[in-house]
């Protein structure tokens, strides 16, 4: 019968294999991890984009009031219920 022989393995050889074994294990782990954490990235990227849109939209609108109280129209209409009288001949214009 032959004896077989025993193949030793040195202390460093382990310490790499037991590494390896981890990254192997670990690495998947960290993949899903940054995919999640991309994924959660974008929702609150898409969250923002809609609420500047509303925002954007609300802004029009106000912007469309404000033009709509600020013409001629409606300056006069305040001017005749408060009682006062737009007279032309008595603007001065000063240069």
């Amino acid at each position: 019968m032959k004896k077989k022989k025993k193949v030793k393995i040195s202390h460093f050889e382990k310490f790499l294999y037991t590494i390896t074994i981890l990254l192997i294990c670990v690495s998947p782990l960290i993949v899903v991890f940054e995919k999640s954490t991309l994924s959660k990235m974008n929702y609150e990227v898409e969250k923002l984009k809609n609420k500047i849109s509303t925002q954007e939209k609300e802004n029009e609108s106000l912007q469309m009031k404000i033009n709509e109280l600020a013409s001629l129209e409606n300056i006069q209409k305040v001017i005749q219920e408060e009682g006062l009288i737009y007279d032309n001949d008595s603007i001065k214009n000063i240069n």
